[in-house]
């Protein structure tokens, strides 16, 4: 027999005013939550029950509750109802709210009060999966079970399927002209970084690597025996001239240098990919959130760059368009090294999960990932503009502070005045009650610029302002000394 969820009843006192529906419902709800009376774990009624209840149209319910999910007071389970979200009990006491309201002016926080434990994680690299289209998705994967898989051996033409939802994909939305046989398919950019590392025999040779730069690529670069050089990154990212001739190959984030954020220009491109070509040298290509940008016009990737074919290895990840947990990256390598990633894929046994790969493929085919792209583009323009705003707005009278970064991606980064050690900036504001990430460690020594990396991504618009108190207020702690 099906199973068949006991009803949920819920004592819902919407008030009248000028307010839309949807945000009256849903700040009732948090009202319920932050009086004890809805729990972590609990099931809200389904919308057709409480709108019958309450006596509104459904529509409303639907949109009070996909308001609540993306502000992360509620999780949508599937299959399943939905759910009040852990954290959303202390959320709903701090007086959090489901959508944006107009700024208020908030004090200063003085030096002794208390908050909460931290419960805002601006850690970068999160995407809001909130954000992903329930019905398409659950679709995409319906149709990757109904698939037989591949009997699990590691093959670099493994996963037909998606290489060439991909290249479509890629040619659309990068510019990189290519066919399927062009992609390799990768659990993940770290895996891909130690292939391409074993491709190109990069042990005991000289990697230029950008400094402050992604700590885990230097590090599976590391693992594969390479000696990374550290080279410092200015405001157009990673400076050409400054390779060596003994280096064997660059990596470089060129849409959204990662940590500081800048993008690297036109110009800059082209004398990266002529000095690397001229050199025989090897440029990693590190395009880990491109898909994202702001007011800017697209750039060129490297790899669709004249004479990228021949020295550049494209990098793409899954991680940052729809989630970390689909363990998915793609490898375009550069002509010559062709033969040599075949060998290396099989070599390292870096196996992409195949029922992920025919989901994610589904997924392209049918439109779902360009509708999610723009989407989730939207949103993360509203949340950055709220998110920006209220830094500067709360650190304007601070010296040597600035938001920097904020053209792509999905993080910006608050730079610190010199001297300041960010990492106890970083520990102060997580006393405060947010988390963020220092830049100092994403660099290969003990000098360079100092900051804080606070990706936005899952940061509700009407949270920006609070939590650009918190941290404003932590760099003031640590300015006062």
């Amino acid at each position: 027999m099906p199973r068949v969820s006991p009803p949920v009843h819920l004592p819902l006192v919407v008030p009248d005013g000028k307010a839309p529906l949807r945000h009256r419902i849903a700040e009732a709800i948090v009202e319920q939550i932050r009086l004890g009376h809805l729990r972590i774990g609990d099931a809200l009624p389904s919308s057709r029950v409480l709108a019958a209840e309450l006596g509104v149209a459904r529509g409303g319910v639907v949109e009070a509750y996909d308001e609540l999910a993306a502000s992360g007071f509620v999780v949508a389970v599937a299959g399943s109802a939905t759910r009040i979200a852990a954290g959303a009990d202390t959320a709903a006491r701090a007086h959090a709210r489901p959508h944006p309201v107009a700024p208020a002016a908030a004090p200063t926080p003085r030096p002794h009060t208390r908050y909460a434990p931290a419960v805002v994680d601006l850690r970068p690299g999160l995407p809001d999966t909130a954000l992903i289209a329930e019905a398409p998705w659950r679709r995409a994967w319906r149709r990757a079970a109904n698939t037989t898989p591949t009997a699990g051996s590691v093959d670099p033409l493994d996963h037909p399927e998606l290489r060439r939802s991909l290249a479509a994909h890629l040619r659309r939305n990068r510019g990189i002209a290519l066919i399927p046989d062009d992609l390799v398919i990768l659990p993940g950019v770290a895996a891909a970084t130690r292939v391409l590392a074993v491709a190109a025999e990069l042990d005991g040779r000289d990697v230029a690597f950008e400094d402050p730069g992604y700590h885990r690529a230097r590090r599976a670069l590391v693992t594969e025996g390479a000696r990374i050089r550290p080279v410092p990154v200015d405001g157009d990212g990673l400076p050409p001239h400054l390779l060596a001739d003994t280096d064997a190959a660059v990596y470089c984030t060129p849409a959204h240098q990662y940590p500081l954020g800048s993008r690297m220009p036109v110009a800059r491109r082209a004398e990266l990919v002529e000095r690397a070509s001229a050199a025989g040298m090897l440029v990693i290509e590190d395009d880990y959130d491109g898909e994202f940008r702001y007011d800017v016009s697209a750039l060129p990737a490297l790899r669709s760059v004249d004479g990228g074919r021949d020295c550049v290895a494209y990098l793409g990840t899954a991680s940052k368009i729809l989630s970390p947990a689909l363990r998915l990256a793609w490898l375009i390598p550069p002509d010559p090294l062709r033969a040599s990633i075949a060998e290396a894929v099989t070599v390292c046994g870096e196996g992409a999960n195949a029922v992920s790969a025919l989901a994610l493929s589904a997924f392209i085919d049918d439109g779902s990932l360009t509708r999610h792209l723009a989407r989730t583009a939207r949103t993360y323009r509203a949340r950055r503009a709220a998110f920006v705003d209220a830094l500067r707005r709360k650190t304007d009278d601070l010296d040597g502070v600035h938001v920097a970064g904020i053209d792509a991606g999905l993080h910006v980064v608050l730079s610190l005045p010199d001297g300041l050690d960010d990492a106890a900036v970083a520990a102060a504001a997580e006393q405060l009650g947010v988390r963020t990430t220092p830049v100092s460690t994403q660099l290969a020594g003990d000098q360079g610029p100092r900051g804080l990396v606070c990706g936005y991504a899952c940061l509700p618009e009407s949270a920006a302002g609070e939590t650009a108190t918190v941290i404003a207020a932590a760099v003031r702690q640590m300015v006062a000394g």
